[in-house]
């Protein structure tokens, strides 16, 4: 009873990877936004808007960078998708072993 992993068009995961690409930078632009903007605050004294550089980014700067980090995923998301409908990837048909399997399984 062996089962063998569904094949994966190169299409989908060329697609898988760019996606994966795109999580990696907005994980490290949240990572930089979280972490490294407060362990460097006290070096961050410069007025921004009438408020010191470091109070601005954790009190707003982060929420915002959050909102479009979130709305740039999901246009960038749609635009796949979209490009995904335009260029339908055609269903890889089962290999012969998956068939026979199948059938000896059920006997």
């Amino acid at each position: 009873m062996k089962h063998e992993p569904p094949q994966i068009p190169p299409a989908e995961r060329q697609a898988w990877h760019h996606n994966l690409r795109w999580i990696g930078v907005l994980l490290v632009v949240w990572f930089v936004v979280t972490f490294v903007a407060s362990w460097y605050a006290r070096e961050l004294r410069f007025d921004f808007f009438g408020w010191p550089f470091s109070f601005w980014v954790g009190a707003q700067g982060a929420l915002i960078i959050y909102v479009l980090m979130a709305a740039l995923y999901a246009w960038r998301m749609n635009r796949a998708d979209e490009d995904a409908d335009e260029h339908p990837i055609a269903p890889t048909p089962p290999s012969q072993g998956a068939s026979r399997s199948a059938h000896s399984d059920a006997a």
